[in-house]
C-alpha cells in the first residue's frame, strides 16, 4: 500500500502534529509513505528519507507556505503518475488540506483521510478563512474519513458538514522517554545549571509562545508566589513576554529556556512541581499528556480538547480562561496540598497509560488508511 502525506511542516520544524506523523509512521512498516511539505527556511534537503517517510520539500520560506496548496498539488500529481497512491493523508485542515482537496477532486478514486490537529479557536479560523469559506468547508466535506485528536475537533468537522466515518484518536506519548527515571545526581545537575536551589518550588510550561497558549497569564499568576518558573518553548511573543516579566517585577524568577528537544524535556519536567498552561484555545495539547506521563500535576483551562483528558480534581485542576488570579489559586492548592498533588499525579499517569500509547494509536490510524 502507498500513501501520500500532505503536511505544511515537518522535521526539523515540529509541533504536536509533526510529532504525531513521525510516531505513527515509524510504527507502520507495511505502508510506503511519501510526504510533500514546505521548505520553511529554504535550507532543508528537497528530498530525503526520514524514518519510514520519503520527504519532498517544495517552495521556500513564508511565500512557500502561501503557495503550498497549488505547488503541492502539482508535485502530488507528478508523484502519483509514478507511484499510484492508494490514499492521501492531509494533516490539518490548512494549506495541506487544500492541497489534498485539489488532489481528491482530480483523483476521486484515491481515499482521502483528513487528520484534525488544530489548536486555534473556531473564531480565529473563521476570521482567517472568510474569503474561501465554501472551499474551506470542502476540506472536511470531501474527505472519505476523518481522524480528530479530540471530541472538540470531531464536533467541528460535523459543524462544517462532514457526515462520513469519523474517529477520535488522540495524540500519544513516548512512554520510554517521559516516564524515564533520572538519578538524583542528574536532576541536581539540571537544577544547578538553571540556578535552582534544592528548596525552590518550580512551575513549568512547555509550548509555543503564541497568544492562544496563555503564557502571559502564567507570568502574571506567579507574581505573588514563592516559585521559580520555567518557560520552555519559542515563538513570536518571546520579546513581549520577557518585557512583561520585567514590567511586573518577576524577571528574576522566570526563566525563558527557549526550544529544547524531546530528549532533554523530561529532565526539566522531572525537576518541576507543577505543569501549567492556561490555554485560550486547544485542539488537544500533547504537552499536557507528556507532563502527566512524567509525573506532574497539571493546571489547565477546560477549553477545546482538554476536557477529553483533564477532569477537575481527578486528573488535574481546571482554571478559568483569562484569569491569572485563578491560575495562582490552583498552583497554590497543589503546592500546599501534597495528598491532592499525589492523587492527580497517580490518576493522570493512569489515564495516559490507558489512552495514549503510540503503538495502539498507530494501529488505529493504519486501519483508517486501509
Amino acid at each position: 500500500m502507498k500513501v501520500l502525506i500532505f503536511s505544511l511542516a515537518y522535521v526539523p520544524f515540529i509541533a504536536g502534529a509533526e510529532v504525531a506523523i513521525k510516531e505513527i509512521t515509524d510504527r507502520i512498516g507495511d505502508i510506503s509513505f511519501d510526504m510533500i511539505t514546505a521548505n520553511l527556511d529554504g535550507k532543508q534537503k528537497t528530498e530525503e528519507k526520514i524514518g519510514n517517510v520519503t520527504v519532498y520539500r517544495i517552495g521556500k520560506g513564508t511565500l512557500g507556505k502561501y503557495t503550498f496548496p497549488k505547488t503541492a498539488f502539482v508535485k502530488a500529481r507528478e508523484l502519483h503518475a509514478e507511484n499510484h497512491y492508494d490514499a492521501v493523508w492531509a494533516v490539518m485542515a490548512n494549506q495541506a488540506g487544500l492541497a489534498a482537496l485539489s488532489f481528491k477532486k482530480a483523483f476521486p478514486d484515491v481515499t482521502y483521510l483528513l487528520t484534525l490537529q488544530e489548536g486555534d479557536s473556531l473564531a480565529s479560523i473563521w476570521t482567517r478563512t472568510w474569503f474561501m469559506r465554501r472551499r474551506y468547508k470542502d476540506i472536511y466535506r470531501r474527505a472519505d474519513k476523518i481522524q480528530a485528536i479530540s471530541t472538540f475537533l470531531a464536533n467541528r468537522a460535523k459543524k462544517y458538514g462532514y457526515r462520513g466515518p469519523l474517529e477520535v484518536i488522540p495524540n500519544g506519548v513516548d512512554f520510554s522517554r517521559f516516564k524515564k527515571e533520572f538519578s538524583q545526581t542528574e536532576l541536581s545537575a539540571t537544577r544547578a545549571k538553571l540556578g535552582l536551589s534544592p528548596n525552590d518550588r518550580v512551575v513549568v510550561t512547555s509550548s509555543r509562545l503564541v497568544h492562544k497558549n496563555g503564557i502571559d497569564l502564567i507570568i502574571r499568576a506567579v507574581k505573588d508566589l514563592p516559585v521559580k518558573t520555567l518557560i520552555i518553548g519559542d515563538g513570536k511573543l518571546m520579546v513581549r513576554l520577557k518585557s512583561l516579566a520585567q514590567e511586573i517585577g518577576v524577571r528574576h524568577n522566570v526563566q525563558f529556556i527557549g526550544y529544547i528537544g524531546h530528549d532533554q524535556l523530561p529532565q526539566y519536567l522531572k525537576i518541576s512541581d507543577v505543569f501549567v498552561r492556561p490555554s485560550r484555545s486547544e485542539g488537544l495539547g500533547v504537552s499536557f499528556l507528556e507532563a502527566m506521563a512524567a509525573g506532574l500535576p497539571v493546571v489547565a483551562t477546560a477549553v477545546g480538547g482538554i476536557p477529553d483528558f483533564l477532569r477537575n480534581g481527578e486528573t488535574g485542576l481546571t482554571c478559568e480562561v483569562n484569569n491569572p488570579r485563578d491560575v495562582t489559586a490552583k498552583i497554590q492548592m497543589l503546592l500546599s496540598d501534597e495528598s491532592l498533588r499525589q492523587k492527580l499525579i497517580k490518576n493522570g499517569r493512569a489515564f495516559v497509560d490507558k489512552h495514549c500509547d503510540w503503538q495502539r494509536i498507530a494501529e488505529r490510524v493504519r486501519l483508517l488508511l486501509s
